[in-house]
């Protein structure tokens, strides 16, 4: 009989239950029954390299409990200064032209996990908080900086490291890596994407002229696509061109379905709900305890 363990820590928690969650989307995506994937997380901060909320504790978690489970995990994160004194050692995998100039993409284990870096001094080189200044205002170039992860994470998951290969899943994390999702599918790539709203509260909404720039085609300019009120918002573009979108509970998964919770993305929100591509996922819960090698989810 199942049962609900408790656990240690929170961190735990959200690492066994996440797991699950890849396990279940993953093998949706490929109709496979093995574990082995290639799976890559895109996202802006991870415990301990860098942290300011709560994303930062699940990818602290996440891709080790899917190495774990078998699969072949690599995490893409800015190479924020923090980030670079804890990583310690890096080498260089690709250099690689850009809308926001030449930057390199750099690699190094980090507890037996593969990360990628974003190393551009002008947008990531920034003491503190790695999204506002001292007087908390919003860096004035975050749309080219949070563009450039997403960039530079489609073009991992599509073989730029001949290295690794190419990504069967792209992962991409809140706001900051939505433009990932967009990128792939303004390329005509057969990568599958999953994108995880960790709080809906932060849209990464921006100016509309920015989108010649960062290279994407201004048809995604559009009620269904990335545009919002006018503007252009980053976590949109992950939610409309994700494959498939996760939230942090299926309580929260409902709730933002509605308009009073929705951020102004509830139709959208509604729509996926309905075709099945929108799933809440709990956090700090979990079945037995202990490591299972198989897994059944029904769903």
């Amino acid at each position: 009989m199942l049962r609900v363990c408790h656990l240690r820590s929170q961190a735990r928690s959200i690492v066994m239950i996440k797991a699950l969650q890849a396990v279940l989307f993953f093998n949706y995506f490929t109709h496979r029954k093995r574990l082995k994937m290639k799976v890559l997380h895109i996202c802006s901060e991870m415990y301990p390299l860098i942290k300011t909320g709560g994303l930062a504790d699940v990818m602290g978690a996440l891709p080790f409990a899917q190495q774990q489970a078998g699969n072949d995990v690599r995490v893409l994160i800015p190479y924020y200064p923090k980030v670079a004194q804890t990583l310690g050692e890096t080498v260089e995998v690709a250099t690689i032209g850009t809308f926001a100039g030449t930057v390199s993409v750099r690699f190094a284990y980090f507890n037996g996990l593969g990360v990628y870096v974003i190393d551009a001094p002008h947008l990531f080189m920034r003491d503190g908080n790695p999204y506002h200044d001292s007087n908390y205002q919003d860096y004035p170039d975050n749309y080219k900086r949070f563009a450039l992860l997403g960039y530079i994470g489609a073009q991992l998951a599509q073989g730029l490291d001949h290295w690794w290969g190419t990504a069967q899943v792209l992962h991409a994390h809140d706001w900051q890596a939505g433009l990932a999702c967009a990128y792939l599918k303004s390329w005509g790539s057969n990568v599958k994407t999953l994108f995880t709203i960790h709080n809906i509260a932060y849209i990464g909404r921006f100016n509309a002229f920015h989108l010649a720039e960062l290279g994407l085609p201004w048809e995604f300019f559009h009620a269904e696509g990335l545009e919002f009120y006018g503007e252009i918002s980053y976590l949109k573009a992950g939610l409309y061109f994700a494959d498939r979108i996760t939230t942090v509970s299926p309580t929260y998964a409902r709730e933002i379905t509605e308009e009073i919770a929705g951020a102004g993305l509830h139709g959208l929100l509604a729509t996926r709900q309905y075709q099945g591509r929108l799933r809440g996922i709990l956090n700090g819960s979990m079945l037995r305890c202990g490591i299972r090698k198989r897994i059944h989810i029904l769903w």
